[in-house]
């Protein structure tokens, strides 16, 4: 076990090492905890309002939409999300879509990465391959109105088109 032995005091003394520097508030962690209020601030300035429109625009024509916002928790990475049911076109006027979703959240390694998940109608034979894909990511500080706007409208016609 001598060779395990020392592979483990390594990692333990490595482990503990990270500890230490993480509860003294290390410089990497202060940048880190930095850009992630950053981009906190950023999805509540700039995507959050568009967001927000987009969700009063959907409501006005019939759709279900609502917004959610995950800036403020200190648990998960930073998030602003708009879920969107397309009106029921049936003859019976039941609901015959589902929620689909539209995520603009913070990823340590790139910026703001936008996620969707577009849920066709269960009445629908075909499905959609573009269903929990990643329309992409952009820097903080390059996050502007026309980009969440761009993004927004074609997670909007995706989800008509489907349903």
């Amino acid at each position: 076990m001598s060779g395990a032995a020392d592979k483990l005091r390594a990692l333990l003394a490595a482990y503990a090492e990270r500890a230490e520097s993480h509860e003294t508030g290390g410089r990497g962690h202060d940048a880190a905890d930095r850009k992630r209020q950053a981009c906190a601030e950023s999805l509540r300035r700039v995507v959050r309002p568009v967001l927000e429109e987009f969700t009063a625009e959907l409501k006005t024509a019939g759709h279900e939409a609502s917004t959610r916002d995950n800036t403020t928790r200190d648990d998960a990475y930073p998030s602003v999300a708009l879920s969107f049911t397309p009106k029921p076109t049936g003859p019976d006027g039941a609901r015959k879509a589902l929620a689909s979703a539209l995520l603009f959240k913070y990823d340590p390694r790139r910026g703001i990465l936008v996620q969707r998940d577009i849920k066709p109608s269960p009445s629908k034979l075909r499905t959609v391959t573009g269903a929990g894909d990643r329309l992409g990511t952009i820097g903080i500080e390059a996050v502007s109105r026309a980009w969440v706007e761009q993004k927004a409208l074609t997670f909007v016609e995706d989800v008509l088109k489907a349903n």
